[in-house]
């Protein structure tokens, strides 16, 4: 049996870890890393109870959260939304925290992940083809390098 060493066990650690990005700062792809923060007034409690309760729903990884009061969950942006998880536990009578700067970061992470489930739904533009519609917009457009005067009375210099 080997000895452990301090190198075997920061590789131990770092093995079960998840990724923690910033909760609240810009994350390509589908899978989100996020935060809830609770009301200091009821913190504790209702930590357990929304662990608990988001336990239940697959796809939706749960952890300590890095401030007190709080959880981070893990979840792809198609199955979940930030908005909806902390709709969901309003619903259920949990106090989330209302202070100014996470009212307005809470506001900015529903936008931008509203956005790129629209984005997804989207298909993709075809370039040539919004090209000839531009082209087809000039020709019909009246502006001063169109001549009216026939092939045919056109001098040729």
């Amino acid at each position: 049996m080997s000895k452990m060493t301090l190198e075997k066990a920061r590789d131990l650690r770092a093995a079960g870890r998840r990724e923690r990005r910033a909760a609240f700062a810009p994350q390509p792809g589908t899978r989100k890393h996020r935060e809830l923060r609770f009301d200091r007034l009821h913190g504790e409690k209702e930590v357990k109870r929304a662990r608990q309760l988001l336990a239940g729903l697959d796809g939706l990884d749960i952890d300590d959260g890095m401030h007190p009061h709080s959880l981070s969950v893990w979840y792809e942006v198609t199955e979940y939304t930030f908005q909806g998880l902390e709709g969901a536990l309003r619903s259920q009578g949990f106090h989330l925290d209302a202070s100014f700067t996470h009212r307005l970061i809470r506001g900015f992470v529903y936008y931008c992940e509203e956005t790129q489930l629209r984005n997804m739904r989207v298909p993709e533009r075809l370039i040539k083809k919004s090209h000839d519609i531009y082209s087809k917009a000039w020709e019909h457009h009246s502006h001063g390098d169109h001549d009216d005067t026939p092939p045919e009375l056109r001098q040729d210099r």
